[in-house]
């Protein structure tokens, strides 16, 4: 570990340490009518579990990358998880406590300013109203973040969205397409179903063509090896078709050398062709029925503040000529960078995982991914110009999904 990053970690700690101290004064103020007893099991259970995240916290910080390169992924993002299940409740904790302090400091200096008439001498109670609120209201994290953990991360929706398609020939009218993004295999502990669950629910919809954005594995190649039996038997009969995610580069591991590096984008791409897929690297393909045909065009990674390896000239060259294009391209930045006004008619994209946490309210779906992304999850319009950004289909980082859940989509295009 750098000296740069030791020190990142102790503020860290110092930082996770006081909201500790300040979450269990909230604690004490909440539980201050409880029995002695109580407020002894408590505090042990509060302290103990809260040392035993600092210290695999501290752990996984200092064995980053051993674990990275063991493929631990599985059990790095558990940990990942169990911390957030354990903060989020303390930072509600933090804030109702911290409005309560307020309320009292605005009662105490009121008292001091206007005491009531006989309040000469007297003590000035506090109420621990809003610390009681705020340990009910901790319940509600904790219990999202089990949840996402458990349930949330396998419990995929299936979107059926309907593209408008003005221009699309005839024979392609009501084309289904299944689009799925970002599996992160090697998030996945092997003994998991989930990606079997995924894959029965794609063949389930009977799409003609299946379209998979990128981000088949977190860094290695060899994560994806255990699951490839299992993307095999996904099925279209207009064919299976894929491209390179920002995390398929391998670009965030360390390598002893540029020909490991090298090997191991070999390796993946052999995966991809064993699976069906047929890997896009900036090219496009004519997909035909009945005689007519569309253009389908996959350009490599391209993202602002990542990697932009993908060419969209060189990917775009000689599919003028086709009625409709669909463009797939991992990032959707991408869109708005370059890809509006050139006339492509639907771009598919993935990437942002809609962070894999949402709050659904009145109909609409609120995440933190919206304070990074212009556009990051659903469908979006600029002209003719559709874009889709899929939600994902596995993790990383966080091992669940909290009212963000993978997602297989179904685009069907209505000729118009």
């Amino acid at each position: 570990m750098s000296n740069r990053a030791f020190l990142i970690l102790i503020v860290v700690i110092a930082v996770l340490v006081l909201i500790d101290l300040y979450a269990y004064k909230g604690v004490s103020s909440a539980l201050s009518s409880a029995s002695a007893q109580t407020r002894r099991i408590v505090r042990i259970v509060y302290w103990a579990t809260s040392l035993a995240m600092l210290g695999m916290l501290i752990w996984a910080a200092l064995t980053f990358q051993q674990q990275r390169a063991a493929r631990n992924y599985a059990f790095m993002f558990q940990v990942s998880a169990i911390f957030i299940a354990l903060l989020l409740p303390k930072l509600v904790l933090v804030a109702f406590h911290g409005l309560e302090d307020v309320v009292q400091l605005v009662r105490w200096g009121w008292w001091k300013v206007a005491p009531s008439e006989g309040s000469s001498g007297e003590v000035l109670t506090r109420t621990h109203f809003l610390s009681r609120i705020g340990l009910i209201a901790a319940a509600v994290p904790l219990t999202g973040v089990l949840y996402g953990m458990t349930r949330g991360r396998r419990r995929f929706r299936v979107e059926h969205i309907v593209i408008p398609a003005p221009g699309l020939p005839g024979s392609f009218d009501g084309l289904r397409i299944v689009q799925i993004s970002d599996l992160h295999l090697g998030s996945f502990e092997k003994e998991s179903d989930i990606v079997r669950t995924g894959v029965d629910l794609v063949n389930a919809q009977e799409p003609d063509l299946i379209l998979f954005t990128g981000d088949l594995v977190n860094d290695y190649a060899d994560e994806a090896t255990p699951w490839l039996d299992e993307l095999a038997r996904l099925h279209a009969p207009l064919g299976k078709y894929s491209i390179l995610g920002n995390h398929d580069y391998s670009d965030y591991a360390p390598w002893d050398s540029a020909e490991a590096k090298a090997a191991n984008m070999s390796l993946l791409q052999q995966h991809h062709e064993r699976v069906g897929f047929r890997l896009m690297l900036d090219e496009h393909v004519a997909l035909e029925q009945d005689g007519e045909r569309i253009g389908l065009l996959g350009c490599q990674n391209w993202g602002r503040g990542f990697q932009q390896y993908g060419d969209l000239q060189k990917t775009m060259n000689g599919s003028e000529s086709y009625p409709y294009r669909i463009l797939m391209s991992h990032d959707p930045t991408h869109w708005d960078a370059q890809v509006l006004g050139t006339g492509i008619d639907l771009t598919l994209s993935g990437h942002t995982h809609g962070a894999q946490f949402g709050v659904r309210i009145a109909g609409s779906t609120y995440s933190p991914a919206q304070w990074i992304y212009k556009r990051w999850a659903g469908l979006y319009q600029e002209g003719g110009q559709h874009l889709y950004v899929n939600r994902g289909f596995g993790f990383i980082g966080f091992a669940g999904r909290v009212g963000m859940p993978p997602e297989i989509t179904v685009l069907e295009l209505q000729r118009t």
